[in-house]
């Protein structure tokens, strides 16, 4: 079953990153506000980046790397750049 880690920007402007197996139910939750204690109180979300990944482990993984980005590599990102992380391209880091 895949899995999905996704990012959404908030209405201030964040970016907040999560992980899930159904993109468009996680994305009504954060908007209808029961989603992440974060994300109420940070509305209106709206998705601006999701990666498929083969199961919940990979999904995870990419979370916490994506976590550990920058703001500014988070929006290059966004934009379809490809981001290095530790001498891998983020492709080399859904493949793990």
């Amino acid at each position: 079953m895949s899995h999905w880690v996704y990012l959404l920007r908030c209405g201030d402007g964040s970016l907040y990153t999560g992980a899930t197996d159904d993109v468009a139910r996680r994305l009504c939750a954060h908007q209808c506000g029961r989603g992440a204690k974060y994300t109420r109180s940070h509305l209106p979300v709206e998705l601006v980046y999701s990666e498929e990944l083969p199961n919940h482990s990979a999904a995870l993984r990419r979370e916490a790397a994506i976590k550990k980005l920058t703001r500014a590599q988070k929006l290059s990102l966004i934009a379809g750049d490809q981001i290095t992380m530790g001498g891998t391209t983020c492709e080399d880091e859904t493949e793990k």
